[in-house]
């Protein structure tokens, strides 16, 4: 790309990024996986759901989609030594063979639970190079100073994904059954892995964005697998604005998350007695708000204060989730969900730009390793989250949780002031 080209496009609105043809293959890959992803954690909460009538293991499948996530600790230091491109499209095409599998189990009328929970658990590990590598590769393919707005603008496209995903998967499982809803889960990670294979970065070898050079450290320059992830832990250590930001997504993925994901499919069918397609039109609520806030946000240039931002978006996002639960109108919730995706969003947003722009390059797939590391609690809320609501009710487990979520996230705004300096 030539100098004059590359000022037109610093220059121009905040769309620009898409200019770059290797930010655009990242986002649009990164799109389609979190489609095929949001439709996957529908089908089967409403599939668990149906076949046990269990709170606990809606909970639990969820939980065992990330029982490998330990994993994302050698997977942010494999990113930093294979050409990032490589890993998400060999993890895509995996999970694409995984949804296979799930087809072929049913036509076969051989499905049992234990087949579902132990596609669940591979297909976590598997998924955990997922996110290392893409959000790695937006900073790759763009010019320090663009980092921040393809940030933003990678959140719209998962959101994107979020709006659509559920609201497919809820009316394709309603129609055409489980069989339906994966064949679409397949082709939709088949296509992610295929649009990868064409991203093309500095970190290959191969000028992609206009970007010169690579700050990276080559694979023989590196130790061990276990020295580099040593080495990025010491550095996150010492910065307080990483680990206090990654602690914040402890703290989310234990509350907030579990809330669409887990507490969703019980609040649908027991509080507001709807089905599979009325869950996917809640979901569709929820990524109303979350694309609208997220594009809001990408369209600021320069974002300020984002500590700041960061910490009031989780408390918004978490008290909308009370109002939820106070709810039994299917419309006044739909109203309530656009808030709430509104508030996850913006958490979202701000979360990966304090990472991605305060991280060193050579360190980028390890730090976001560890974002992939906090949803671990993810896991332990969704099995609380279920365990509760079948002991109580889905209401009575989402009080509990977003409370301590608002809690938690206040404490962590005193003790680590940097984060509100950000």
């Amino acid at each position: 790309m030539s100098k004059s080209t590359d000022n037109l496009i610093r220059a121009g609105n905040p769309f620009s990024v898409f200019r770059y043809r290797n930010f655009s293959f990242v986002w649009a890959s990164t799109t389609l996986v979190t489609m095929g992803t949001q439709m996957e954690a529908v089908v089967l909460g409403w599939l668990i759901l149906t076949l046990t009538d269990s709170p606990f293991l809606v909970g639990a499948i969820s939980a065992a989609r990330m029982a490998l996530n330990i994993m994302a600790l050698f997977a942010g230091a494999v990113a930093d030594r294979v050409p990032r491109h490589r890993i998400l499209a060999t993890v895509e095409f995996l999970m694409a063979a995984l949804a296979l599998v799930m087809i072929v189990l049913i036509l076969s009328d051989v499905l049992e639970m234990w087949h579902i929970f132990a596609i669940a658990v591979i297909a976590g590990m598997v998924r955990v190079f997922q996110m290392p590598s893409a959000q790695s590769l937006v900073a790759d393919t763009l010019p320090q100073d663009r980092i921040g707005n393809g940030a933003a603008f990678n959140n719209p496209g998962r959101n994107i994904a979020m709006l659509l995903g559920p609201l497919a998967g809820g009316i394709l499982f309603n129609t055409f059954g489980p069989k339906g809803a994966f064949t679409a889960i397949a082709i939709l990670y088949f296509l992610s892995g295929w649009v990868a294979l064409y991203i093309r970065s500095p970190g290959n070898g191969i000028a992609g964005s206009g970007l010169i050079g690579d700050s990276r450290e080559k694979p023989s320059e590196l130790g061990s697998v276990i020295h580099a992830v040593i080495a990025g832990l010491r550095y996150v250590k010492g910065q307080q604005v990483l680990w206090g930001t990654l602690v914040l997504a402890l703290v989310i993925e234990s509350s907030g998350w579990t809330f669409h994901t887990t507490l969703m499919p019980i609040f649908a069918r027991e509080v507001l007695d709807t089905d599979s397609t009325g869950l996917g039109f809640l979901l569709f609520a929820f990524g109303i708000g979350a694309v609208a806030a997220s594009l809001g946000w990408a369209m600021i240039g320069n974002l300020r204060h984002v500590g700041k931002l960061m910490i009031g978006s989780v408390v918004v996002w978490h008290a909308s989730i009370l109002v939820f639960s106070t709810s039994q109108s299917f419309y006044l919730s739909f109203a309530i969900l656009t808030v709430t995706g509104a508030g996850f969003a913006s958490t979202q947003v701000f979360l990966l730009s304090a990472l991605l722009d305060t991280a060193k390059s050579e360190y980028r797939g390890r730090v976001m390793s560890l974002r992939s590391l906090a949803i671990y609690a993810f896991a332990l809320g969704s099995l609380s989250s279920g365990f509760m609501a079948g002991l109580w009710s889905a209401p009575v487990a989402a009080n509990i949780v977003e409370t301590m979520g608002i809690v938690l996230v206040l404490l962590l705004a005193v003790l680590a002031p940097k984060l509100r300096t950000l």
